[in-house]
């Protein structure tokens, strides 16, 4: 589906002092997303959407968090999402275009992952397709990451599936620059 329009209006310029300081802080001087703007436009949904917290660094590295992501966002279909992290990080991230490709066709498996990116993988994966990770998945991953990257791991899909939610459900447009899913 191809809209110019996301099904809820996105909140227009000039927005109010407020709004504008947290644009400013989150796209760092970019123009705000679309997902940003209709979720501005409505108070309580804005707050808690900044309220995940996980719009920061965190513990993970850009790489591995960018992996989570990306990987989170194609399992979900929501090549809005996936494209706005692409186009925004996968350059600083060093994603090879054989990696940026294999978060959307690939797998675990895939020889272009490291052994812990590739339990990474596995980790998204199982967290989309049960919610929940066996002893030795959660076994392996902690073979790789320590307690607080595990919980951000874990974090960052949840609130991306929640991002992916809101970006397919509100058929929103790619963002001008944004990548595309490979085909």
């Amino acid at each position: 589906m191809s809209q110019t329009t996301p099904r809820i209006a996105p909140l227009q310029p000039p927005y109010p002092p407020e709004i504008q300081a947290e644009f400013d802080r989150v796209m760092r001087g970019a123009p705000p997303l679309v997902l940003f703007r209709v979720m501005a436009g409505h108070a309580r949904a804005w707050e808690k959407f900044r309220a995940g917290s996980l719009l920061d660094r965190g513990p993970l590295s850009l790489r591995e968090r960018e992996i989570v992501i990306d990987r989170t966002c194609a399992r979900t279909g929501c090549e809005y999402e996936w494209g706005v992290h692409i186009a925004a990080f996968a350059e600083a991230a060093h994603l090879t275009e054989e990696q940026v490709r294999a978060t959307v066709l690939g797998d675990a498996n895939n020889a272009c992952w490291s052994a812990a990116e590739q339990v990474l993988i596995a980790t998204i994966d199982a967290l989309h397709d049960r919610a929940t990770l066996d002893e030795a998945e959660f076994k392996a991953l902690s073979a790789h990451y320590d307690d607080a990257k595990i919980l951000e791991v874990i974090q960052l899909c949840g609130f991306y599936r929640t991002v992916s939610y809101l970006a397919n459900a509100l058929a929103l447009p790619l963002e001008e620059n944004a990548a595309i899913f490979p085909r």
